[in-house]
């Protein structure tokens, strides 16, 4: 690592806004890694337990690198601060993270992605009890209370093991992941018109997280003639064919055209 590189992972702290944080994986203060997701739970946690009598948090997360890692992390910190969690035992995308922050009435969600982002970031999106982005004078407070905490021995953690088995972690419910789907089903304008529509349909998930509620619900509803674009159907977090994975560009479509 060059000089540059080395004041550039630790010449500051990742700020913490609306949308949470975000930054490149990798080691310092300035970047995104089991320690600067750990300090953001811990200023989460010590928000929630301040303004709300028995606080709870749903986490998701996506196909980026190390998601499922953060995401963990993240319920491990929550969960060693009194902080009850729901996650996904599965990658799903961000608004069945805000359903479920709905569904089980809880203070808070947690969204482990960096949206559109190249490869090489991840980010830590915190939700109100809403399910919308955490509000500017909410983020403002965990921001207060992250700056609190030693980045790398500020966060006491439990084992995610330890956490289920005393039941202070839990996995989002098979009812929940119906409910959602039920719900996108039962706003169709007209109920029934796609079965006999014969749409035929190019669907592709950009090796994100689209892919099993996309697909549910298209089945559900009656679209059965669905080519789904092979290089791009699993999980990638890699995003080799399209660097960039927004769908607003053209280079994360060409294959699907």
């Amino acid at each position: 690592m060059s000089n540059m590189q080395k004041e550039d992972a630790f010449y500051r702290n990742l700020s913490f806004g609306t949308g949470g944080l975000r930054g490149v994986i990798g080691a310092g203060t300035n970047r995104i890694n089991i320690y600067t997701i750990a300090k953001a739970s811990l200023g989460l946690a010590n928000y929630l337990n301040k303004h709300y009598e028995n606080p709870s948090v749903v986490i998701g997360y996506d196909s980026r690198i190390k998601s499922d890692v953060f995401a963990k992390n993240a319920a491990s910190v929550l969960a060693a601060n009194g902080i009850k969690v729901r996650i996904y035992d599965a990658l799903m995308p961000v608004p069945a993270l805000s359903f479920a922050t709905r569904y089980y009435n809880c203070n808070a969600g947690v969204m482990v992605t960096a949206s559109h982002n190249p490869a090489k970031y991840n980010g830590y999106k915190a939700y109100g009890p809403d399910g919308c982005q955490m509000t500017d004078d909410a983020a403002a407070i965990v921001y207060d209370e992250i700056q609190k905490t030693d980045v790398l021995h500020g966060a006491n953690y439990i084992s995610f093991a330890e956490g289920v088995e005393k039941g202070l972690i839990q996995f989002v419910g098979e009812d929940c992941k119906k409910a959602l789907y039920e719900a996108i089903e039962a706003r169709q304008v007209r109920p029934g018109l796609c079965k006999t529509a014969g749409l035929k349909l190019v669907y592709s998930p950009l090796n994100g997280s689209g892919l099993v509620p996309v697909t549910r619900v298209l089945k559900d509803i009656g679209i059965t003639d669905i080519t789904i674009v092979p290089e791009q159907e699993y999980p990638n977090g890699y995003f080799t064919t399209c660097s960039y994975p927004n769908p607003e560009i053209f280079e994360a479509l060409e294959l699907g055209l």
